[in-house]
């Protein structure tokens, strides 16, 4: 009996033993940990600023990884709203173009062409910052466009004003030949009006403020590198912009379907409308001109068509103009 006694006590030993307490580290683990911190002040999320006092652009401000460009880790993504250029051939010609931007966004794992590889080249010499991220969060910031697994985030426009229009015009020695959009909306349109804006010489480029078309980023992936190389000047009103430019000897040339001069005859009239200095105000799609851009324009031009074509895209028009004012000023020796 005794020695049973002795074995039950060793087991209880033993037992005791094994069974050590947890320190406390069981009682502390259940020990509330304070309230939940801020989300700028939480590493990983989105709106995490790294105690560097940044703009809420997830700690990537400038730089990057010590500012020399480096991929950051996957989930730093521009937030949803930012102007994304997306698809690799417009992401490409912008930094080609050298247009302002802030950060390259590219998909992890991405499978590289040769595109891929100069787009970072591009970005790692100008310093900036390189996110990764999923195919989703691409699909994400980019509203769904056709990105490439690459997009590029730029900042808001900075639109000139009309004197540096003319400014640029004077430093080139050419008279000036600008384009007035009246009413336009479509970003396609006006991101195709600044492609052919660049490829026949023209100085600049006017909007409205309202009921008009902005310099998005919708805009910058149909213009590509025009939008880096033409200007664009944003006015409040733009009739009263017309006046003052027609007072400062520019000609008014209002383009509609309604006009009563050819395209074709520019430089067959008493004043040779092609080599004048020149703003060619656009209409709306659709709609044409308005009726008050129509009355403040000095004369207005047609595109001769057959009758079977009612009329043409507002880019389209703007297109053919441009090319017979180009070829009145070449044919002149001014262009």
């Amino acid at each position: 009996m005794a020695g049973n006694s002795s074995r039950r006590g060793a087991m209880r030993r033993t037992k005791k033993g094994a069974t050590a307490g947890s320190g406390g580290v069981r009682r502390r683990a259940l020990e509330g940990k304070g309230p939940t911190p801020k989300a700028s002040d939480r590493p990983g999320h989105k709106a995490y600023q790294g105690g560097s006092g940044g703009s809420g652009q997830g700690g990537k401000g400038g730089a990057g990884k010590g500012g020399h460009g480096g991929r950051q880790r996957r989930g730093d993504a521009p937030a949803p709203g930012e102007n994304q250029v997306a698809g690799r051939n417009a992401v490409l010609e912008a930094l080609q173009e050298g247009i302002p931007a802030t950060s390259l966004t590219v998909l992890a794992r991405i499978e590289g062409d040769e595109r891929v590889r100069e787009i970072l080249r591009l970005t790692t010499a100008r310093g900036l910052p390189i996110a990764e991220a999923t195919r989703t969060d691409l699909d994400r910031i980019t509203d769904h466009a056709v990105h490439q697994g690459v997009s590029l985030t730029i900042p808001p426009y900075e639109y000139a004003d009309v004197d540096e229009l003319l400014e640029i015009a004077h430093d080139a020695f050419e008279p000036p030949l600008l384009v007035a959009l009246d009413g336009i909306t479509d970003p396609r349109n006006l991101g195709a009006i600044l492609r052919s804006a660049g490829a026949f010489g023209v100085h600049g480029v006017i909007l409205p403020e309202r009921r008009s078309v902005s310099m998005t980023a919708s805009v910058w992936k149909v213009a590509a590198g025009a939008a880096g190389r033409v200007r664009v000047a944003q006015v409040t009103n733009l009739n009263r912009t017309l006046a003052d430019l027609k007072s400062r000897g520019v000609f008014a040339l209002g383009l509609d379907a309604e006009g009563d001069v050819s395209t074709r005859d520019l430089a067959s009239q008493e004043r040779s409308l092609g080599t004048e200095p020149v703003v060619l105000v656009v209409g709306a799609e659709g709609k044409g001109l308005s009726r008050l851009a129509r009355e403040t324009c000095d004369q207005v031009v047609s595109i001769p068509m057959g009758e079977r074509t009612e009329s043409l895209n507002a880019s389209v028009a703007a297109a053919i103009a441009l090319y017979e004012i180009a070829g009145v000023r070449e044919g002149t020796g001014i262009a």
